[in-house]
């Protein structure tokens, strides 16, 4: 049978399997086959419509019935030469999207939600030229996928070499069509499809990156990058004065790395991003870090925290005045661990002032200052004129040198209650990291109240998340002796079809008890420290992920590859 004939091939019938899948009752496909009588609408469009089946169910029943695969779009890249073969005019009206071309076999890869609507698909062969390989997809995310794929498409061919320059301030990319055409060159179209695709998808960062012969574009979702678009090589340098220009750069500096902000209002939120650029052998890299307020999971009940890890962090945080550290590598969530605290105790009897470089997020009632070290505003610079504030509390973004964890350790020693972070691996070896700044250890040891390290992991999507044994010897790893049923991610379209829909956080909490305290003095190792502490009670970032394992929320391979 060739692949034509299993398109038009019905049997056995789409509602018969619904029924037999459990995705409706018999009694709604009767309704539903009276309702078609009438009306002439597909069985299927008209169980979504009444609500009685989703997309995806639809979809897979329609891939099941054709034998035909099933595609999610969230986060599939076209081969450019497929888009290239159907206008998008055609592709909205008929509602495809072409994913792949096999050039040696004349065949053109289309995603479809109706592979029974042999009309449209003449159509394509004739206007291609080519046989069609097809794909099942829901039609919203066809429809997604055209917006996304065609937008970026159009963006890149109507990029001109040249940058319209226009003042700094707040960019609104919620301009329509029309007036970004008329008013603003195509290279400023681009960069603006660009950033909103990256708010759409939820990014967090993006990466506009130059090689030899062409520029890629990635975006992090949750921690991971995705590889979204490219475009040629001779539009990187518009696109990259675009970017610089938006951000406040020096567009004439390109042989040192440069810090900018850019105000974004896209889908009625402002996002507030920073952009770096780093100067490569092709060209400048730019790094844009998106940090939208409105969705941030700042808040003591959004971390992550079980409970016991809650109770003992309120606890932590009740002490009148010393020093408590949070600690983990770049990108952990150690900035919003702190704004995080800083919300809980923000009070209106509370004096708190922060020195952040950068501010990345704004709390009312908290004096911010953001570090400018070329006007001298350094962080011990500030750190000694915040003591002159009348300070309760005070957030030190990072301890990044000897003068400034001198100044905190004052400041703790003084009465006042200091937040900061360090980059180290676990919670016991900030404390050895804090002596080999130089710091005494009878100093470190009075004044640090509790270290917390920390790791973000993926959440398993909770759509197509499934049930499986745990092999044993990494069930042992976890310390799951004896539990060996957890959940592994699959991937659908709600979560791009990488299996993890969001991040949350596992925690290491160390307390500083009297027993650890006279250790530090006596000069214990940061393995010391961490068998002491153990035996106290403290959870490690392990066994804290793996409670995590157990309960469904992430999988062993996350914990695994975050954790030692």
């Amino acid at each position: 049978m060739n692949n034509r004939d299993k398109q038009v091939e019905r049997k056995p019938l789409l509602g018969q399997i619904l029924v037999e899948q459990g995705y409706i009752l018999p009694e709604q496909l009767d309704l539903a086959l009276k309702e078609q009588s009438v009306t002439n609408l597909r069985i299927g469009e008209i169980l979504v419509k009444n609500g009685w089946v989703t997309e995806r169910d639809l979809a897979e029943a329609i891939s099941k019935q054709t034998k035909l695969p099933f595609v999610s779009l969230s986060m599939f890249r076209p081969m450019q030469e497929a888009i290239d073969t159907i206008p998008e005019s055609m592709a909205r009206r008929l509602e495809v999207v072409p994913l792949s071309i096999d050039e040696n076999a004349n065949k053109l890869t289309v995603a479809v939600s109706d592979p029974f609507n042999i009309l449209a698909l003449d159509e394509i062969r004739m206007i291609t030229g080519m046989d069609l390989d097809l794909m099942i997809a829901t039609l919203s995310d066809i429809k997604r996928a055209i917006e996304t794929f065609y937008s970026i498409r159009s963006s890149i061919d109507e990029a001109l070499v040249e940058v319209v320059e226009e003042e700094r301030g707040e960019f609104d990319l919620s301009k329509t069509e029309e007036a970004v055409s008329i008013d603003d060159a195509p290279v400023v179209k681009l960069v603006n499809t660009i950033l909103g695709q990256a708010v759409d998808n939820s990014a967090s960062d993006v990466h506009v990156e130059p090689f030899e012969t062409e520029t890629r574009v990635r975006y992090r979702i949750d921690g991971v990058l995705f590889d979204m678009l490219t475009f040629p090589k001779h539009l990187h340098p518009p696109v990259s004065s675009r970017i610089k220009i938006m951000s406040g750069m020096d567009i004439a500096e390109k042989r040192h790395p440069q810090d900018g902000r850019i105000l974004l209002r896209a889908a009625g939120r402002r996002i507030d991003i920073r952009v770096s650029s780093l100067p490569t052998i092709y060209g400048e890299k730019l790094v844009m870090r998106l940090l939208d307020q409105a969705t941030a999971m700042v808040g003591l009940e959004k971390l992550g925290l079980d409970p016991g890890e809650k109770t003992l962090l309120d606890k932590i945080i009740a002490v009148p005045y010393g020093i408590i550290l949070v600690t983990g590598p770049t990108g952990s969530g150690k900035s919003t661990t702190l704004y995080s605290i800083l919300q809980t105790l923000n009070s209106y009897d509370v004096n708190i002032t922060t020195v952040e470089d950068p501010v990345e997020y704004t709390i009312t009632g908290v004096n911010q200052v953001q570090i400018n070290e070329k006007a001298g505003l350094t962080f011990d610079s500030v750190l000694r004129s915040i003591l002159r504030q009348d300070p309760d509390i005070i957030l030190v973004g990072e301890m990044r040198d000897t003068e400034t964890a001198q100044l905190a350790v004052r400041a703790a020693l003084t009465g006042h209650l200091v937040l900061s972070t360090l980059h180290t691996n676990d919670a016991p070896s900030s404390i050895i990291r804090m002596i080999d700044m130089g710091i005494p250890p009878f100093l470190v040891s009075s004044s640090v109240v509790a270290v917390m390290a920390q790791r973000l992991v993926r959440k398993l999507c909770p759509r197509c998340k499934q049930p499986y044994e745990l092999p044993l010897d990494v069930a042992e790893s976890l310390g799951l002796d004896g539990f060996t049923t957890v959940y592994r991610p699959v991937g659908c379209e709600e979560c791009r079809g990488t299996g993890y829909r969001g991040r949350t956080a596992i925690f290491e909490i160390m307390p500083m008890s009297e027993e650890i305290r006279r250790a530090v003095m006596t000069g214990a190792t940061s393995d010391d420290l961490r068998a002491m502490a153990i035996d106290q009670g403290m959870r490690t970032l392990r066994t804290s992920g793996a409670v995590k394992v157990k309960a469904g929320i992430t999988s062993a391979d996350e914990v695994l590859s975050v954790t030692l």
